[in-house]
């Protein structure tokens, strides 16, 4: 049986208590959060005990937690889990800035602790698809992540809250790292961008662009691969994924295929991928590396603009 706890009982960390409620072999030893209301309904939904106070959830001796509080207390909070010895899942992104990220990562490594990062649509189905499909036959990725304006959340803006799923998804899916990025964003409710273009060209060749903004009053996001051999179309929300054939100057027509939505939770998913790693005591499938690379990538399109 593995011990867990969450941290931060916003709407995503509900979602990995459910989850781990849920998981055979995983006992919640305990959740944390600073508002006793959210204490309070994890207790009456779950049965799980609740604290205001991190080093009394840590007493507990849980053997992995995940950290899902606001990204700019992602350093502070990790890194007392990480000098108590325990294994610990961090919401994406990693931390605030590169510089906390790769402290993060030092300590964990010195600590021997693992450190995963939930950069979550890695599990989708259909991401899955398309690196599937599209191999090393890739030409150029154009990913569109956009909705409307997030009261929630208000100490990020949208290239570190939606972005970085897609920094994250561009290296993914080409295998490689980014060569050159640049990034236009504007503001214009809120004190953080909330709309942003980013193209990139990675190191294996391949042109990407990101385009992403808390401005379109409905929820969208695809990604659209286009390869030597053929185009790729994925809905992430449907989870459905469409494939072009080549167009036929012939005949003037191309192939469609469908291929059908597996409806697989994510994040269900990630956690048991994430338990399995530390009952094994392999890497996690998605690394402290791996996060501090997208803030990285944040800090350059910053720093160009």
């Amino acid at each position: 049986m593995q011990k867990v706890g969450v941290i931060g009982l916003g709407s995503m960390g509900k979602i990995h208590l459910r989850n781990y409620c849920e998981m055979p072999d995983v006992e919640v030893v305990g959740v944390m959060d600073v508002a006793q209301a959210n204490l309070d309904e994890a207790k009456n939904r779950f049965g799980v005990a609740g604290f205001t106070n991190l080093a009394e959830l840590l007493k507990r001796k849980p053997d992995a937690v995940s950290i899902s509080v606001p990204t700019v207390l992602h350093y502070e909070v990790a890194l007392e889990v990480i000098e108590h010895g325990v294994a610990l899942l961090v919401e994406k992104p990693l931390a605030a800035t590169a510089e906390q990220g790769w402290r993060l990562v030092e300590a964990a490594r010195a600590k021997g602790v693992a450190l995963m990062v939930g950069h979550i649509e890695r599990f989708n189905p259909a991401v899955q698809r398309v690196k599937e499909l599209a191999g090393d036959d890739l030409i150029s990725l154009s990913i569109e992540r956009v909705g409307p304006f997030p009261v929630r959340i208000q100490d990020v803006g949208v290239i570190r809250d939606l972005g970085s799923h897609d920094i994250d998804l561009l290296r993914f899916l080409t295998g490689s790292n980014f060569k050159t990025v640049s990034g236009v964003f504007s503001t214009s409710q809120g004190k953080h961008e909330d709309s942003a273009l980013i193209t990139a060209k990675m190191e294996n060749g391949v042109l990407a662009h990101i385009t992403t903004n808390w401005v379109t009053p409905f929820r969208s996001r695809t990604i659209r691969a286009a390869c030597k051999s053929r185009f790729i179309v994925a809905d992430l929300m449907t989870q459905q994924v469409r494939e072009y054939g080549p167009f036929s100057e012939a005949d003037k027509t191309y192939s469609v295929r469908e291929w059908p939505a597996q409806h697989r939770e994510q994040m269900r998913e990630e956690l048991t991928q994430f338990l399995r790693a530390v009952r094994e005591k392999t890497p996690p499938p998605i690394t402290g590396e791996d996060g501090l690379a997208v803030l990285e990538v944040i800090e350059r399109i910053f720093a160009g603009a």
